[in-house]
């Protein structure tokens, strides 16, 4: 249960009619998630899996979105993220795993692309595939690999333009977010100007944080029974990912993306030093050809001066505040390797 239907209200703004990344027109989401014993001698398990993020259902190699990324806190094992800043275009889905996962999971997009796009290494340039992780360590067995490159093809041909499954699915089925179970979360929030409204959509790999620096007085105000969690034994990470139908530009969609860290700061987190705290905002506003003769090209964007850029950022920080307290509510307890289980956050019901 999303926390607004538990009553708990964030931020000011509207939100979507799904409260979801999916609002935007277009966007779809997958997942896969392995949840079963792989030894049951030495009671390794497999809780882990891939959460895939299409911007558009159209040929992402062959029409690009504009993107940008930020790093909050750089702890982290990503890929693409430095074309992506460097060339403001994003051509491929993003996809979500844990950290040992990342290379079988770019072989797989990797694989699934080139076969949508015969012309990549051939006739035209590579390809950046675009990967985040968290560790899921905890609860999967991370050193024996369950994660194969036929799963990462599996969750794009999942993906879907409905509700997002949140909680312990897909990315974050072995995640922990303030000593509970953490996961995928998202949210969104919608604004208007000029007889148009645009949207904010946000979705969350959370795996960060120690039970004592979540902000629960915030949201309730009755405390929880007192229920088992875990101390982290890392710092944990999150990665946020911003997606809205607004016209920006890459420049424009790195300052949306740095309030990110806003909303993640208000629930608690105070980007530890072994915490990669990452940021991959997009727009969909405009799809670019990969494939042109034309020396020019015309778009349109929001002026930085206009009232909307700063509903843009207060949309940016509440979307990714109240995915992170989704991610915890939607979660279900999780058993993993070891015998261990990780409780469901006590403060929602």
């Amino acid at each position: 249960m999303k926390v607004r239907e538990q009553g708990i209200v964030v931020g000011n703004l509207e939100t979507g009619r799904k409260n979801c990344i999916t609002d935007i027109e277009g966007i779809m989401v997958g997942h896969v998630t392995l949840d079963y014993a792989l030894d049951k001698q030495s009671a390794e398990y497999a809780a882990t899996g891939i959460t895939a993020i299409l911007p558009h259902g159209d040929n992402l190699f062959k029409n690009k979105v504009a993107a940008a990324s930020y790093v909050i806190n750089g702890f982290g094992k990503t890929a693409g993220l430095v074309q992506i800043n460097e060339l403001g275009l994003l051509e491929s889905p993003i996809m979500l795993t844990n950290t040992f996962a990342v290379p079988a999971v770019t072989q797989g997009t990797l694989e699934y692309m080139l076969e949508k796009n015969l012309e990549i290494g051939e006739s035209t340039g590579t390809i950046n595939v675009v990967v985040g992780e968290c560790n899921d360590s905890y609860l999967n067995s991370i050193r024996l690999f369950p994660i194969k490159s036929e799963h990462a093809i599996e969750a794009i041909r999942n993906a879907s333009s409905s509700n997002a499954e949140e909680g312990a699915v897909g990315a974050g089925k072995g995640m922990i977010c303030f000593g509970y179970k953490g996961g995928i979360g998202s949210s969104s929030r919608t604004i208007s100007s000029e007889r148009q409204t645009y949207t904010v959509g946000c979705l969350v790999l959370s795996n960060f944080g120690k039970k004592e620096d979540f902000q629960a007085d915030k949201y309730i105000r009755t405390g929880p029974k007192e229920t088992p969690h875990i101390k982290q034994p890392t710092d944990g990470s999150i990665i946020i990912v911003l997606a809205t139908d607004a016209p920006l530009s890459h420049r424009q969609l790195s300052r949306v993306a740095k309030r990110g860290g806003i909303g993640l700061g208000r629930t608690g987190s105070h980007f530890s030093n072994g915490s990669g705290d990452i940021v991959i905002a997009f727009s969909t506003a405009h799809k670019i050809s990969h494939f042109t003769d034309g020396a020019l090209e015309t778009r349109k964007q929001i002026r930085d001066d206009h009232p909307l850029m700063n509903d843009l950022f207060a949309a940016a920080a509440e979307s990714v505040e109240e995915a992170i307290l989704n991610s915890m509510a939607q979660a279900q307890p999780t058993l993993g390797r070891k015998g261990r289980t990780v409780e469901a956050n006590p403060w929602f019901s």
